[in-house]
């Protein structure tokens, strides 16, 4: 399987280029084409990582689709067959890996629920007893499934570290009425989600969602529940008081821990071994949650 690092594509406006995924202006559509590339730490490691970009386009394709009661969203189609013409002539890289989607104007902060006390929010526990601004039970271990699950917005950085923040600095972002309402849909997602992924053997730990506007009405954007943008555990070795095996790029993460990288540049290249073993965890991520096979 050949890896897509980058693209450029002759006669195409390059609108945004990040970390994993490419973005290009049609004029009244965005072109999003999800590479293989892989970010850790907020660096673009060298290496790719095979079926990546199709699996994050496939598994929020899956989700767009699941959420549509919830919240309408930005996927137009995913089919290259229904693309404009000038794009057909492209889709040997284009098949699986692209959407098309409405432009809209995205929220300033990152809409972001935890269902479980991990990563950040499981060492801002340990320090303040609270995250961002709610404070929480006594007593909670690592990984421990929170009471209920909340919502806990961020900053959104175009480089370096999305920043907690409370609800009342978001607010100042949004506006009360606006807020409130992205808070109940990202709820509300994240609870139907979860319904489904236990009953796969999955367990979303947490997720980051993006909501956009178009005129007044509020949409799902971006990527959705994907290895990139969430905690996947496997249900069946879930043990409470410790950090979880996944299906995401912690995987990666906790490997490059292990190298006594500084997590300054460059970033280090993964060995085969780990590019392997992280390929076949996001497929089986994909195969589970969505009951099919790339």
């Amino acid at each position: 399987m050949k890896c897509i690092i980058s693209t450029n594509f002759k006669g195409l406006k390059l609108f945004k280029r990040g970390k994993v995924r490419d973005v290009y202006d049609l004029g009244d559509k965005l072109l999003i084409v999800s590479t293989d590339r892989i970010s850790c730490f907020d660096l673009v490691l060298p290496t790719a990582i095979p079926y990546k970009g199709m699996v994050l386009n496939q598994i929020s394709k899956f989700w767009f689709d699941f959420s549509k009661g919830i919240i309408a969203n930005h996927l137009l189609t995913t089919e290259v067959t229904e693309y404009p013409q000038r794009l057909r002539e492209h889709s040997g890289i284009l098949d699986k890996r692209s959407m098309l989607v409405k432009k809209t104007l995205p929220l300033a902060i990152e809409c972001i629920v935890r269902g479980y006390l991990s990563g950040s929010a499981w060492k801002e526990y340990r320090l303040k007893g609270s995250l961002c601004g709610l404070k929480l039970p006594a007593g909670l271990r690592e990984s421990q499934e929170l009471p209920e699950a909340i919502f806990t917005p961020s900053t959104k950085a175009e480089e370096g570290h999305d920043v907690n923040i409370s609800a009342r600095e978001a607010i100042k972002i949004t506006g009360k009425e606006l807020y409130e309402k992205v808070r109940i849909k990202a709820l509300a997602i994240y609870q139907k989600a979860q319904e489904h992924a236990l009953s796969r053997g999955i367990i979303i730990a947490d997720t980051k969602l993006e909501f956009g506007l178009i005129g007044n009405e509020l949409i799902l954007i971006d990527e959705v529940l994907t290895p990139d943008s969430s905690r996947f555990w496997p249900k069946d070795s879930y043990v409470i008081g410790k950090g979880q095996a996944s299906f995401d790029k912690q995987f990666v993460r906790d490997y490059l821990e292990g190298t006594g990288w500084t997590k300054e540049p460059p970033a280090p290249a993964l060995p085969e071994k780990i590019v392997k073993k992280t390929s076949e965890k996001y497929l089986e991520a994909y195969q589970r949650l969505s009951g099919q096979k790339l």
